[in-house]
């Protein structure tokens, strides 16, 4: 199986859609959130759970990945799936908003980056070729472009540079992409600056690649920023393909950009949530470790089909916590993992029943 994605409907009063999206290791239905396994695994969630998630799609980082345990590794083991035991699509990230955040350790120039490995101190060059040289090896479903993303705030003339390099750059990874079972996507730059986004993706679109995402988002600008970004680039990408906004995670934006027409999202809000005692319910968040929970017997959720929810309480949740407990961060990870696919899920089948506006009206609000 190649790379397909199907439009099965259309909002009557909004860009959202409905789709499919064929993989070599299997089909996303879309829109969709992704969990996040930075270093081949979700963290604290076996493939087991992740499965029972709802997840149909996970993410993994080649930065962090090339750093540990390195490539080479992986492709012995037979390439992510298996290393990591997940028989269904990956993503891999390209490296590029790891390597860029690490501004006091790292050089850019128009040939690549240099950086200072946190890990051991060795210099480390990674370019557009050698990202996909990477990402080739880790043998990922879809992978992505090597691209600079700018900081927030920054003048428009970085923005302007970045936005060029990360156009210069694709070229060289379209040239250095060697699997035909691996879909490269593009990303979309331009900082805060919506004119710069426009020209961004119309340049893309020479390439014809099989997916486009929106990136540079979430790295500190307003979340009313974030949706004029998407709003004023999404339309420009092609209708056939798949649209991906990156390290979004929240019910308000992926519900404003479902609006706009995207497909997937990642965010590692889930997970992270989790380690630090936090659920998700309903699109709210509560802290666990409050001392409201500890004789509170009912689920997080009564509505939640998860298996944190069907089994165990509010009350043995915070104990967890308080006991330092690992169990913890497992548990209340499945279930926040499982709460923002079944948002999207839901939102789905909203399009569908062509009551995308009216269900989640209240999301869809500025």
């Amino acid at each position: 199986m190649g790379f397909q994605f199907h439009c099965q409907k259309h909002c009557s009063q909004t860009q959202a859609r409905v789709g499919q999206f064929e993989t070599p290791h299997g089909v996303v239905e879309t829109p969709r959130f992704m969990p996040v396994g930075t270093l081949a695994n979700v963290k604290t969630v076996t493939p087991q759970h992740l499965q029972a998630t709802g997840a149909q799609m996970v993410l993994a980082n080649t930065y962090h990945l090339h750093l540990q345990p390195g490539e080479d590794i992986v492709a012995r083991a037979g390439g992510l799936h298996r290393f990591m035991g997940w028989s269904g699509p990956i993503l891999t990230d390209s490296g590029g908003f790891q390597v860029f955040s690490l501004s006091e350790m790292r050089s850019i120039t128009d040939e690549g980056v240099t950086f200072r490995s946190p890990r051991d101190g060795q210099m480390i060059n990674l370019t557009p070729e050698k990202s996909i040289q990477i990402q080739n090896a880790l043998g990922a479903d879809v992978i992505m472009a090597f691209d600079e993303c700018p900081p927030y705030p920054v003048s428009r003339d970085e923005v302007e540079q970045a936005t060029d390099r990360t156009y210069q750059w694709l070229s060289r990874c379209v040239a250095a992409h060697q699997r035909s079972d691996q879909a490269l996507f593009g990303i979309v730059q331009g900082g805060t600056y919506l004119d710069l986004r426009q020209q961004a993706a119309r340049s893309l679109l020479e390439f014809d690649l099989p997916g486009y995402a929106v990136g540079g988002v979430s790295v500190g600008e307003p979340p009313e920023l974030i949706e004029q970004i998407v709003q004023a680039t999404t339309p420009l990408l092609p209708q056939d393909k798949p649209r991906y906004l990156m390290g979004v995670g929240t019910y308000r934006e992926m519900a404003q950009a479902i609006a706009a027409g995207i497909d997937l999202f990642d965010c590692v809000i889930p997970t992270r949530l989790a380690r630090h005692g936090s659920a998700l319910v309903k699109g709210d968040r509560w802290n666990l470790k409050n001392a409201r929970f500890r004789e509170d017997f009912s689920p997080l959720d009564p509505d939640c089909p998860c298996y944190t929810c069907q089994n165990f309480s509010r009350a043995y949740l915070h104990h967890l916590i308080h006991a330092r407990e690992l169990l913890a961060f497992t548990l209340l990870s499945i279930h926040n993992i499982t709460e923002l696919i079944r948002f999207t899920q839901r939102i789905r089948a909203a399009i569908l029943a062509d009551r995308f506006t009216t269900e989640f009206k209240a999301w869809l609000k500025q």
